[in-house]
């Protein structure tokens, strides 16, 4: 059986409401996105901070969650991790990273982001050894990263607020050898409060800090 691992790449956020405390905001969203990561089947599921953002995984994972602990906050760093010893949530050390097959890795900060979207990002591994989610509505910037273990030695560094599959393919010996999935809108900036959808189940923390700011009706 094909092992597969999501992880949350908690990164700093790029914009915050100003009517919001930052790390609120980073919070709301950090919980929202681990909340869905427990709801999804057939893969296991970890999140990923630097030193200096351990106190965000501390305060929104689920009991027993593995946490890499990475040296910055990019998507490279969280798949070479992965082989490496992570720490639950309940201080214990664990080899999480041995043995996957797949490794996706999802931005921080799109807290409505469907669980099928997930799925789509990994169902490409099956027959390319990587996969990327653009930012919808964004020039610039990745939803997410998938890839086969181990890694392509042509797989470059890649930033979710800078990288585009554009370059990503470039760099690849032949371009089917990356796969571009369904894209899905990150909260980097006012307008992507628009582009949030009251009507979708889910998003429970991020919905009732925007209300209680007077945001979101």
């Amino acid at each position: 059986m094909v092992r597969r691992l999501v992880v949350a790449l908690l990164a700093p956020v790029t914009w915050t409401p100003p009517e919001i405390a930052p790390t609120d905001w980073r919070t709301a969203l950090a919980e929202d996105v681990v909340d869905l990561l427990a709801t999804l089947n057939e893969v296991e599921t970890a999140v990923a901070v630097t030193e200096a953002d351990q106190w965000l995984a501390d305060a929104v994972v689920w009991p027993g969650t593995t946490v890499f602990q990475i040296p910055r906050p990019t998507v490279d760093a969280v798949l070479t991790s992965c082989g490496r010893t992570a720490r639950s949530a309940s201080g214990t050390r664990a080899e999480a990273g041995h043995g996957y097959d797949q490794v996706a890795v999802v931005a921080g900060d799109a807290p409505d982001l469907p669980g099928l979207t997930i799925g789509k990002l990994l169902r490409p591994l099956s027959t390319r050894p990587v996969a990327v989610a653009p930012v919808a509505g964004g020039d610039t910037g990745l939803l997410g990263a998938a890839a086969r273990l181990p890694l392509p030695e042509w797989l470059p560094a890649l930033d979710l607020d800078r990288a585009v599959p554009a370059a990503v393919r470039a760099a690849a010996p032949r371009p089917g050898e990356l796969a571009v999935t369904a894209g899905w809108h990150r909260l980097r900036g006012p307008a992507d409060l628009a582009r949030l959808d009251p009507a979708l189940a889910g998003w429970d923390a991020t919905r009732t800090l925007l209300a209680g700011a007077g945001i979101l009706g």
